[in-house]
């Protein structure tokens, strides 16, 4: 069992995983990109040290570097699922599963939605963001799951408990699990329905539906919170002062608490949660 995983290997991940290493524990960080900055190439002008401008990427890759010659141990894997375990915390990726004592959530604030008509409408009306949290209320109904790899099949095996019929919508992707529900590669095109959902809208025609579970892409730190029962207020995970969530043991920094969304407040959130989680895990 690991003492402390981290989820994200961005600003804020890293900075506490510098800092954890130094003071003598063996953080494993786990992410699969480099959260808002990653493929972000404009100039970074108001970060401290830098006397020329340094892209947004570059800047942030250099903090990778600077872990792992330290010794941090850093692996580029999709975190699908986190859950709590009988000491601790179980963390599955797309090809493994690690068990903790402590966990960190550092992926960053998603900034995009789904970008369909009737999307925000229907949200928390017949659309979900999680099927852990809210299969439960469509036991034996008509559902879809709109996503394409490792995390809709992981969603996808509990919706599967509570119902017998869940269509798969790829949304014009090509799928790369493997799944023996029915499967709908058709374009979204909008979301209808009164008062709650009641059909989705393709390039190929209308399908009628009681729920629709959203698993694009991989989960974020609020899908993971969601998850475990975390108090989260206006899309911010909800800490105390040592950055820990309601949840014993599940600490969260940078953008998914809220605040200024800068490098250099995820830098400090980083160091802030890392002496919280050495003082924890040191009780």
């Amino acid at each position: 069992m690991k003492k402390i995983i981290i989820i994200g290997y961005g600003p804020a991940g890293v900075s506490a995983a510098l800092y954890l290493k130094r003071a003598g524990l063996n953080p494993l960080v786990i992410g699969k990109d480099l959260g808002a900055l990653d493929g972000y190439s404009d100039l970074v002008e108001n970060y401290y040290g830098f006397s020329e401008p340094i892209e947004g990427r570059k800047l942030i890759q250099s903090g990778v570097v600077q872990a792992k010659n330290l010794g941090v141990e850093i692996i580029t894997d999709s975190v699908i699922s986190l859950k709590q375990g009988e000491k601790g915390f179980i963390v599955t990726t797309t090809t493994n599963q690690y068990a903790s004592e402590a966990v960190l959530l550092a992926t960053g604030k998603t900034r995009q939605t789904l970008n369909i008509p009737g999307f925000k409408k229907f949200r928390g009306k017949g659309i979900s963001l999680c099927a852990t949290c809210d299969g439960y209320f469509y036991r034996r109904k008509k559902l879809a799951i709109v996503g394409c790899g490792a995390y809709m099949q992981h969603e996808l095996e509990y919706l599967n408990r509570v119902s017998k019929d869940v269509t798969v919508f790829t949304h014009g992707h090509e799928l790369t699990c493997t799944v023996e529900n029915d499967v709908n590669t058709a374009k979204i095109i909008r979301f209808i329905g009164d008062e709650k959902i009641s059909h989705i809208v393709t390039d190929q025609g209308e399908v009628p539906v009681d729920g629709v579970f959203i698993a694009l892409g991989v989960p974020s730190s609020i899908d993971f919170a969601s998850q475990l029962g975390v108090i989260v207020e206006k899309n911010n995970i909800s800490v105390d002062e040592n950055y820990q969530t309601n949840i014993e043991g599940l600490f969260a920094a940078g953008d998914i608490i809220g605040g200024k969304l800068q490098i250099a407040k995820a830098v400090y959130d980083g160091m802030q949660a890392a002496d919280s989680i050495y003082s924890y895990l040191n009780k």
